[in-house]
């Protein structure tokens, strides 16, 4: 007979990979501001609007994620804890990250900082959605707009991003050879940890967290 850690040790591990998943994304956004070659797209309109304010870009992502989780109540999205934590959680860590790490210098340094943020990301996110603790303020808002419009998934996250993007670098944000990085390979990096952190289910089956492109499950801070 296969024997299955108890419902307790389940919770353990799943609460561990929510708050474990949310300090390293903001630590790995951090690497990405360090590498100086460009932001994921909220980070974009994060760092422009730290700018323009004078806010620090952890508080900009918080302030900005409770604003957006707003939002959710007219698209009668639910949240869980995940989304909560993910708002308070996350820019703490990105400042954190920034107060330490000095920005990079040189082709070499920035390339292997913006490869770090990136992977770790992609690592970030699997802990993170694999937890199913409920979505980010981010991901809710893409999903609500898609059951209330009835508008792809695909199509809604692409309008959003290309909107902060742009919004964002008219702002003072970075972007550049990084961004593009990230969009063609946090997908497949975050499916390959997705799959890695999978936690069984209380039945004892296996686990699938992802089957296909995870064009809804990539986590926006």
């Amino acid at each position: 007979m296969t024997s299955h850690p108890p419902r307790h040790g389940r919770l353990v591990r799943r609460l561990f990979q929510l708050y474990a998943g949310l300090a390293l994304y903001g630590a790995s956004s951090a690497l990405l501001v360090r590498s100086g070659l460009g932001l994921e797209p909220w980070n974009v309109l994060h760092q422009g609007l730290a700018e323009r304010t004078g806010l620090s870009m952890g508080v900009v992502l918080t302030v900005l994620g409770a604003a957006v989780l707003l939002l959710w109540i007219p698209l009668r999205q639910r949240p869980g804890l995940g989304t909560v934590s993910n708002v308070l959680l996350i820019g703490a860590a990105m400042d954190a990250t920034l107060t330490v790490v000095p920005e990079a210098h040189g082709t070499v340094l920035r390339g292997v900082t913006t490869a770090a943020g990136i992977v770790l990301n992609g690592a970030a996110t699997g802990l993170y959605i694999a937890a199913r603790f409920g979505p980010g303020p981010r991901d809710g808002l893409m999903t609500g707009l898609h059951l209330r419009t009835g508008v792809s998934v695909r199509r809604v996250r692409t309008a959003i991003e290309v909107a902060v993007v742009t919004t964002g670098f008219a702002l003072g944000g970075t972007v550049g050879v990084a961004t593009l990085l990230y969009a063609v390979t946090i997908g497949p990096i975050a499916q390959l940890f997705l799959r890695l952190f999978a936690v069984p289910p209380a039945s004892g089956g296996r686990a699938v967290v992802a089957t296909g492109p995870p064009h809804g499950a990539i986590l926006r801070p």
